[in-house]
């Protein structure tokens, strides 16, 4: 091969066209910084740093004492997270201490981790509900949450057994369908309360008694009313003027396709090709199937306002365990059809009637290496869907009938489940 300097062309090439540019932004203020290091460099961070101590000792979170003998000392790291608004602006800077968990042994220095949640179901019957009956929406945070708890067990689990042991003293009942929906009833009005860790949603029939609870909950709790829901774990809640709720997740969506790399890939108009089967050896397995999982457990979320995503995440979740190249073209599509309909979301219609109805659906031993049948169902309150799934059944049926009847028997429960719900909110159905 003949290169240039075989051919001895030495000649300097010129750059004068050419300038250089540095961004004179500082990264630490745009980023979420990873040490402690680089957040120091920022006021933003500074501050919210020096908020958290001060909360800190506030609660009495620890006092010193001599190092006891033979026992595991567990450090602390600091965690940096911005919170955004549903237009990306930047809503707070929070900076956590928290202890390295990762240096305990589970059994010996914890057990349970996690904080009960409110279903999504429940969340979209609420919002459905709140919708036909006029009712106002309110959204509360809680302050470093998990300081208010007692720590005779973990942090999650203590923080949930404080809040919800204080709200009996307010009026509430605890739902026996979903322990994380709280209802408050009383001669002139209803209040209902949903809690997801330390987000909560407030409702009900008179915004007086709903202005009370706030001030009740924040003489005992360290809260920041946030006015009016409009944003939500990644919900995007907009009341129309005739009453009626949208609800998208259009921004978590586009976080989503910027994370895969294909914010700018072309739309496709269906979510998967029809009858196309795919079996799990098909193709090279991925060198990075982390990737693969990350980004198909996000689309699991995306499903709470888009039905129309339920059956193709469902066939993407089947791979999760050795997932390859063909595999990987199936997200694709998905994404690309996200793409495309960014804009879509849920309608909760405010003139319906409290009705429910549920649709069923099954094929027969479509899925080609099991023979097993997918059920399909989704449940309405009024015209407004509130519950829907596509999942595999756990069994060989023996006739498409048999597979219509496990179906109907799965969305018989969700509507048995529905009611039960609307039973404690004391709307009572025929």
């Amino acid at each position: 091969m003949t290169t240039r300097s075989k051919s001895g062309l030495c000649q300097k090439k010129s750059f004068e066209d050419y300038q250089c540019f540095t961004s004179m932004h500082d990264s630490t203020s745009l980023d979420e910084p990873s040490t402690f290091r680089v957040a120091s460099f920022s006021p933003a961070w500074i501050k919210a740093m020096e908020e958290e101590i001060s909360a800190l000792t506030m609660q009495g979170t620890w006092c010193l004492v001599p190092r006891p003998a033979n026992t595991n000392i567990v450090g602390s790291k600091w965690i940096y997270k911005i919170k955004r608004n549903s237009d990306g602006t930047v809503s707070r800077y929070k900076a956590r201490l928290v202890a390295q968990g990762f240096s305990q042994e589970a059994g010996f220095d914890y057990d349970e981790t996690f904080s009960p949640v409110v279903r999504h179901t429940t969340v979209r019957l609420i919002l459905s509900l709140a919708s036909i009956n006029g009712w106002s929406l309110r959204q509360l945070d809680v302050k470093n949450a998990f300081l208010h708890g007692d720590l005779d067990e973990e942090a999650p689990r203590a923080w949930n057994a404080k809040f919800t042991g204080y709200l009996p003293s307010l009026g509430f009942k605890m739902s026996h369908s979903d322990p994380s929906l709280f209802v408050k009833i009383s001669d002139s009005a209803i209040v209902v309360l949903l809690l997801y860790v330390d987000d909560i949603i407030l409702t009900g029939s008179n915004s007086h008694v709903i202005q009370e609870v706030i001030t009740d909950l924040s003489s005992m709790f360290d809260l920041k009313d946030l006015g009016p829901l409009t944003f939500f774990l990644g919900l995007q809640i907009s009341s129309k003027s005739n009453g009626d709720l949208f609800i998208s997740q259009q921004k978590y969506a586009k976080d989503l396709l910027v994370k895969a790399g294909m914010e700018s890939c072309r739309p496709c108009p269906t979510p998967s090709k029809p009858h196309t089967q795919v079996l799990p050896t098909d193709g090279e397995p991925l060198k990075e199937p982390s990737v693969y999982r990350s980004i198909v457990g996000a689309l699991q979320y995306l499903t709470f306002t888009r039905p129309d995503l339920a059956y193709s995440v469902n066939t993407v979740c089947q791979f999760m365990h050795n997932p390859t190249e063909v595999h990987f073209q199936l997200v694709k599509r998905i994404l690309r059809y996200i793409q495309g309909t960014l804009h879509y979301g849920l309608t909760y219609s405010s003139s319906v009637p409290v009705s429910v109805s549920a649709y069923s659906d099954a094929d027969w031993a479509g899925d080609i290496t099991t023979r097993r049948s997918t059920t399909g169902f989704v449940v309405f309150l009024g015209s407004n869907p509130i519950s829907w799934q596509s999942k595999k059944q756990g069994s060989v049926s023996r006739s498409s009938t048999e597979a219509e009847y496990r179906a109907l028997a799965n969305a018989s429960a969700e509507v048995a489940w529905i009611r039960q719900i609307l039973a404690d909110l004391h709307v009572f159905l025929p």
